[in-house]
Formats: structure tokens, sequence, C-alpha cells
């Protein structure tokens, strides 16, 4: 699997479980976490504002306009069912994650991404007997390469 990602984004082995690595990795002193209320939330499209909460891990409940009531499984779900609704003759594929915004201290735009939970892992094993790499994945060249990346060498 590492190789075939590798191969399909043009990147070393290694390149790959670097960013898994650090997409994987929460912030330091990240504490935003949805509570079990949900997280006010907004989205602006042709002119239109439509407010929504959001329930961790991905559950999206539009709270107000035409499609108040209804419930998403995903932020992409639903920013797709707001772009049917106000544009039904263009492409409503979105990155839900990226559509839907929290009200920023600063005024800034700040998008639901920013509290999109981490993948949580079991502990030690938990991919298992899913994980297929190349023989060499492992290599001293590709541990070496993951170490110098992490200053973990002198």
């Amino acid at each position: 699997m590492v190789s075939f990602a590798a191969r399909m984004a043009n990147m070393t082995e290694a390149g790959i479980i670097r960013r898994l690595i650090s997409d994987s990795a929460l912030p330091e002193g990240d504490s935003t976490q949805p509570d079990s209320e949900g997280v006010d939330i907004h989205a602006d499209y042709e002119g239109h504002r439509v407010r929504a909460r959001y329930f961790a891990p991905t559950r999206i409940e539009i709270t107000d306009g035409p499609l108040a009531g209804r419930s998403f499984k995903s932020p992409t779900g639903a920013a797709r069912a707001v772009i049917r609704h106000y544009n039904p003759s263009v492409n409503d594929n979105r990155n839900g994650w990226t559509f839907w915004q929290l009200a920023g201290e600063s005024g800034d735009r700040v998008t639901l991404q920013s509290i999109r939970p981490r993948a949580i892992r079991a502990g030690r094993g938990s991919l298992k007997g899913r994980l297929v790499t190349s023989d060499d994945w492992d290599s001293p060249e590709v541990n070496d390469d993951i170490a110098r990346d992490f200053g973990l060498t002198p």
C-alpha cells in the first residue's frame, strides 16, 4: 500500500511515511475538540448563509433555511446538499471540511478542518495484516531518510 501511494504521489516511500506521521499528529497544545452539544458552523454560498451544527466525528445538522432539520453523515454530504439546493446546475463536488466554517475570534475564516478529529489508533499493531509494503520499505536507506527528516541522526 505504501509503495502504491508513493508511485501515485510521485514520492518516495519514506516521503509517504513522513506525510502519514505528520498528518496524524495533533498540533502541540491543540485542545479544540467539539463537545457532545455540537459546534456552531456556517457556510456562505451563492449569497446565502447556511447555519448548522457539527457533531464529532463527522455529523452535520443544518439548523436554518430551506434545509433546516436535515442531518448528514459527513460535512461533504451536507455541503453537496447546500450546493444542489442553491445551484443545481453546477457540479456539487466539494470538500465539506473546507466548505463549512467556524466563527473565528479574529474574524478570520476558520474552516471545519481545523477541528477535524484525527485518526486514533488502538495501539501498536492496529494495521497488522492491512499494510502492504514493498520489500525494501524498512531498508537502512529508508530508515536513514526518516531519521534525518526528524533530526535523529548526528
